[in-house]
């Protein structure tokens, strides 16, 4: 046998298992948003409080080969918030907060993505909230999980940047820094 053989073997084998069925580009076109959820954190009065939106739509067209073409976008309805309590939902609908009468969905949408390697993307878009539009960069993870990937990722959302909590809520009452995660889940198509 000669030194060449083992290595011409080598380089066969690493060709065979790089075209492999498991190493394939994967399509996301549907978003189940029964499964996803979208929730945030703040701080009011130095305690930590927890909150989610139980309604909303996304549209998703996502290839694993070609992440840079991808575009998403996410219409949240502000009318379904759930921050604990009957008080806090309604008074976040008032127009000191989120004015659901005038602004009834925030929504953001892609301009760009960027692939960072080992399934994790920096997502830049626009998030549309009180009829004000502002640009922001979300770190992605996607998570394939049996034929379905997870998209998990947060963000801290400035609330004054968005006019957010005026008046009397406009001190220290409420932090500034809304953390939101989402956790958006798509079929394998």
């Amino acid at each position: 046998m000669t030194p060449r053989f083992p290595r011409f073997a080598a380089l066969l084998a690493i060709l065979l298992v790089g075209t492999l069925p498991c190493a394939h580009a994967v399509e996301y076109t549907q978003v189940n948003t029964t499964a996803s959820k979208i929730s945030f954190t703040y701080n009011q009065f130095g305690s930590r409080a927890y909150g989610t939106f139980g309604k909303f739509d996304a549209t998703l067209d996502f290839d694993t080969a070609n992440p840079t073409a991808a575009h998403a976008k996410l219409t949240i309805d502000l009318a379904s918030i759930d921050a604990g309590g009957s008080d806090a939902n309604s008074e976040l609908q008032k127009p000191a907060w989120f004015n659901t009468a005038d602004y009834p969905v925030a929504t953001f949408e892609s301009t760009g993505v960027k692939a960072l390697g080992n399934h994790r993307y920096l997502i830049t878009g626009n998030l549309t909230l009180r009829g004000m539009t502002r640009e922001l960069q979300v770190k992605v993870l996607l998570k394939p999980e049996h034929a379905i990937g997870v998209f998990d990722g947060d963000i801290i959302v400035k609330r004054r940047d968005f006019k957010i909590g005026e008046g009397e809520w406009g001190d220290t009452v409420v932090s500034n820094d809304i953390n939101i995660r989402f956790r958006i889940v798509a079929p394998e198509r």
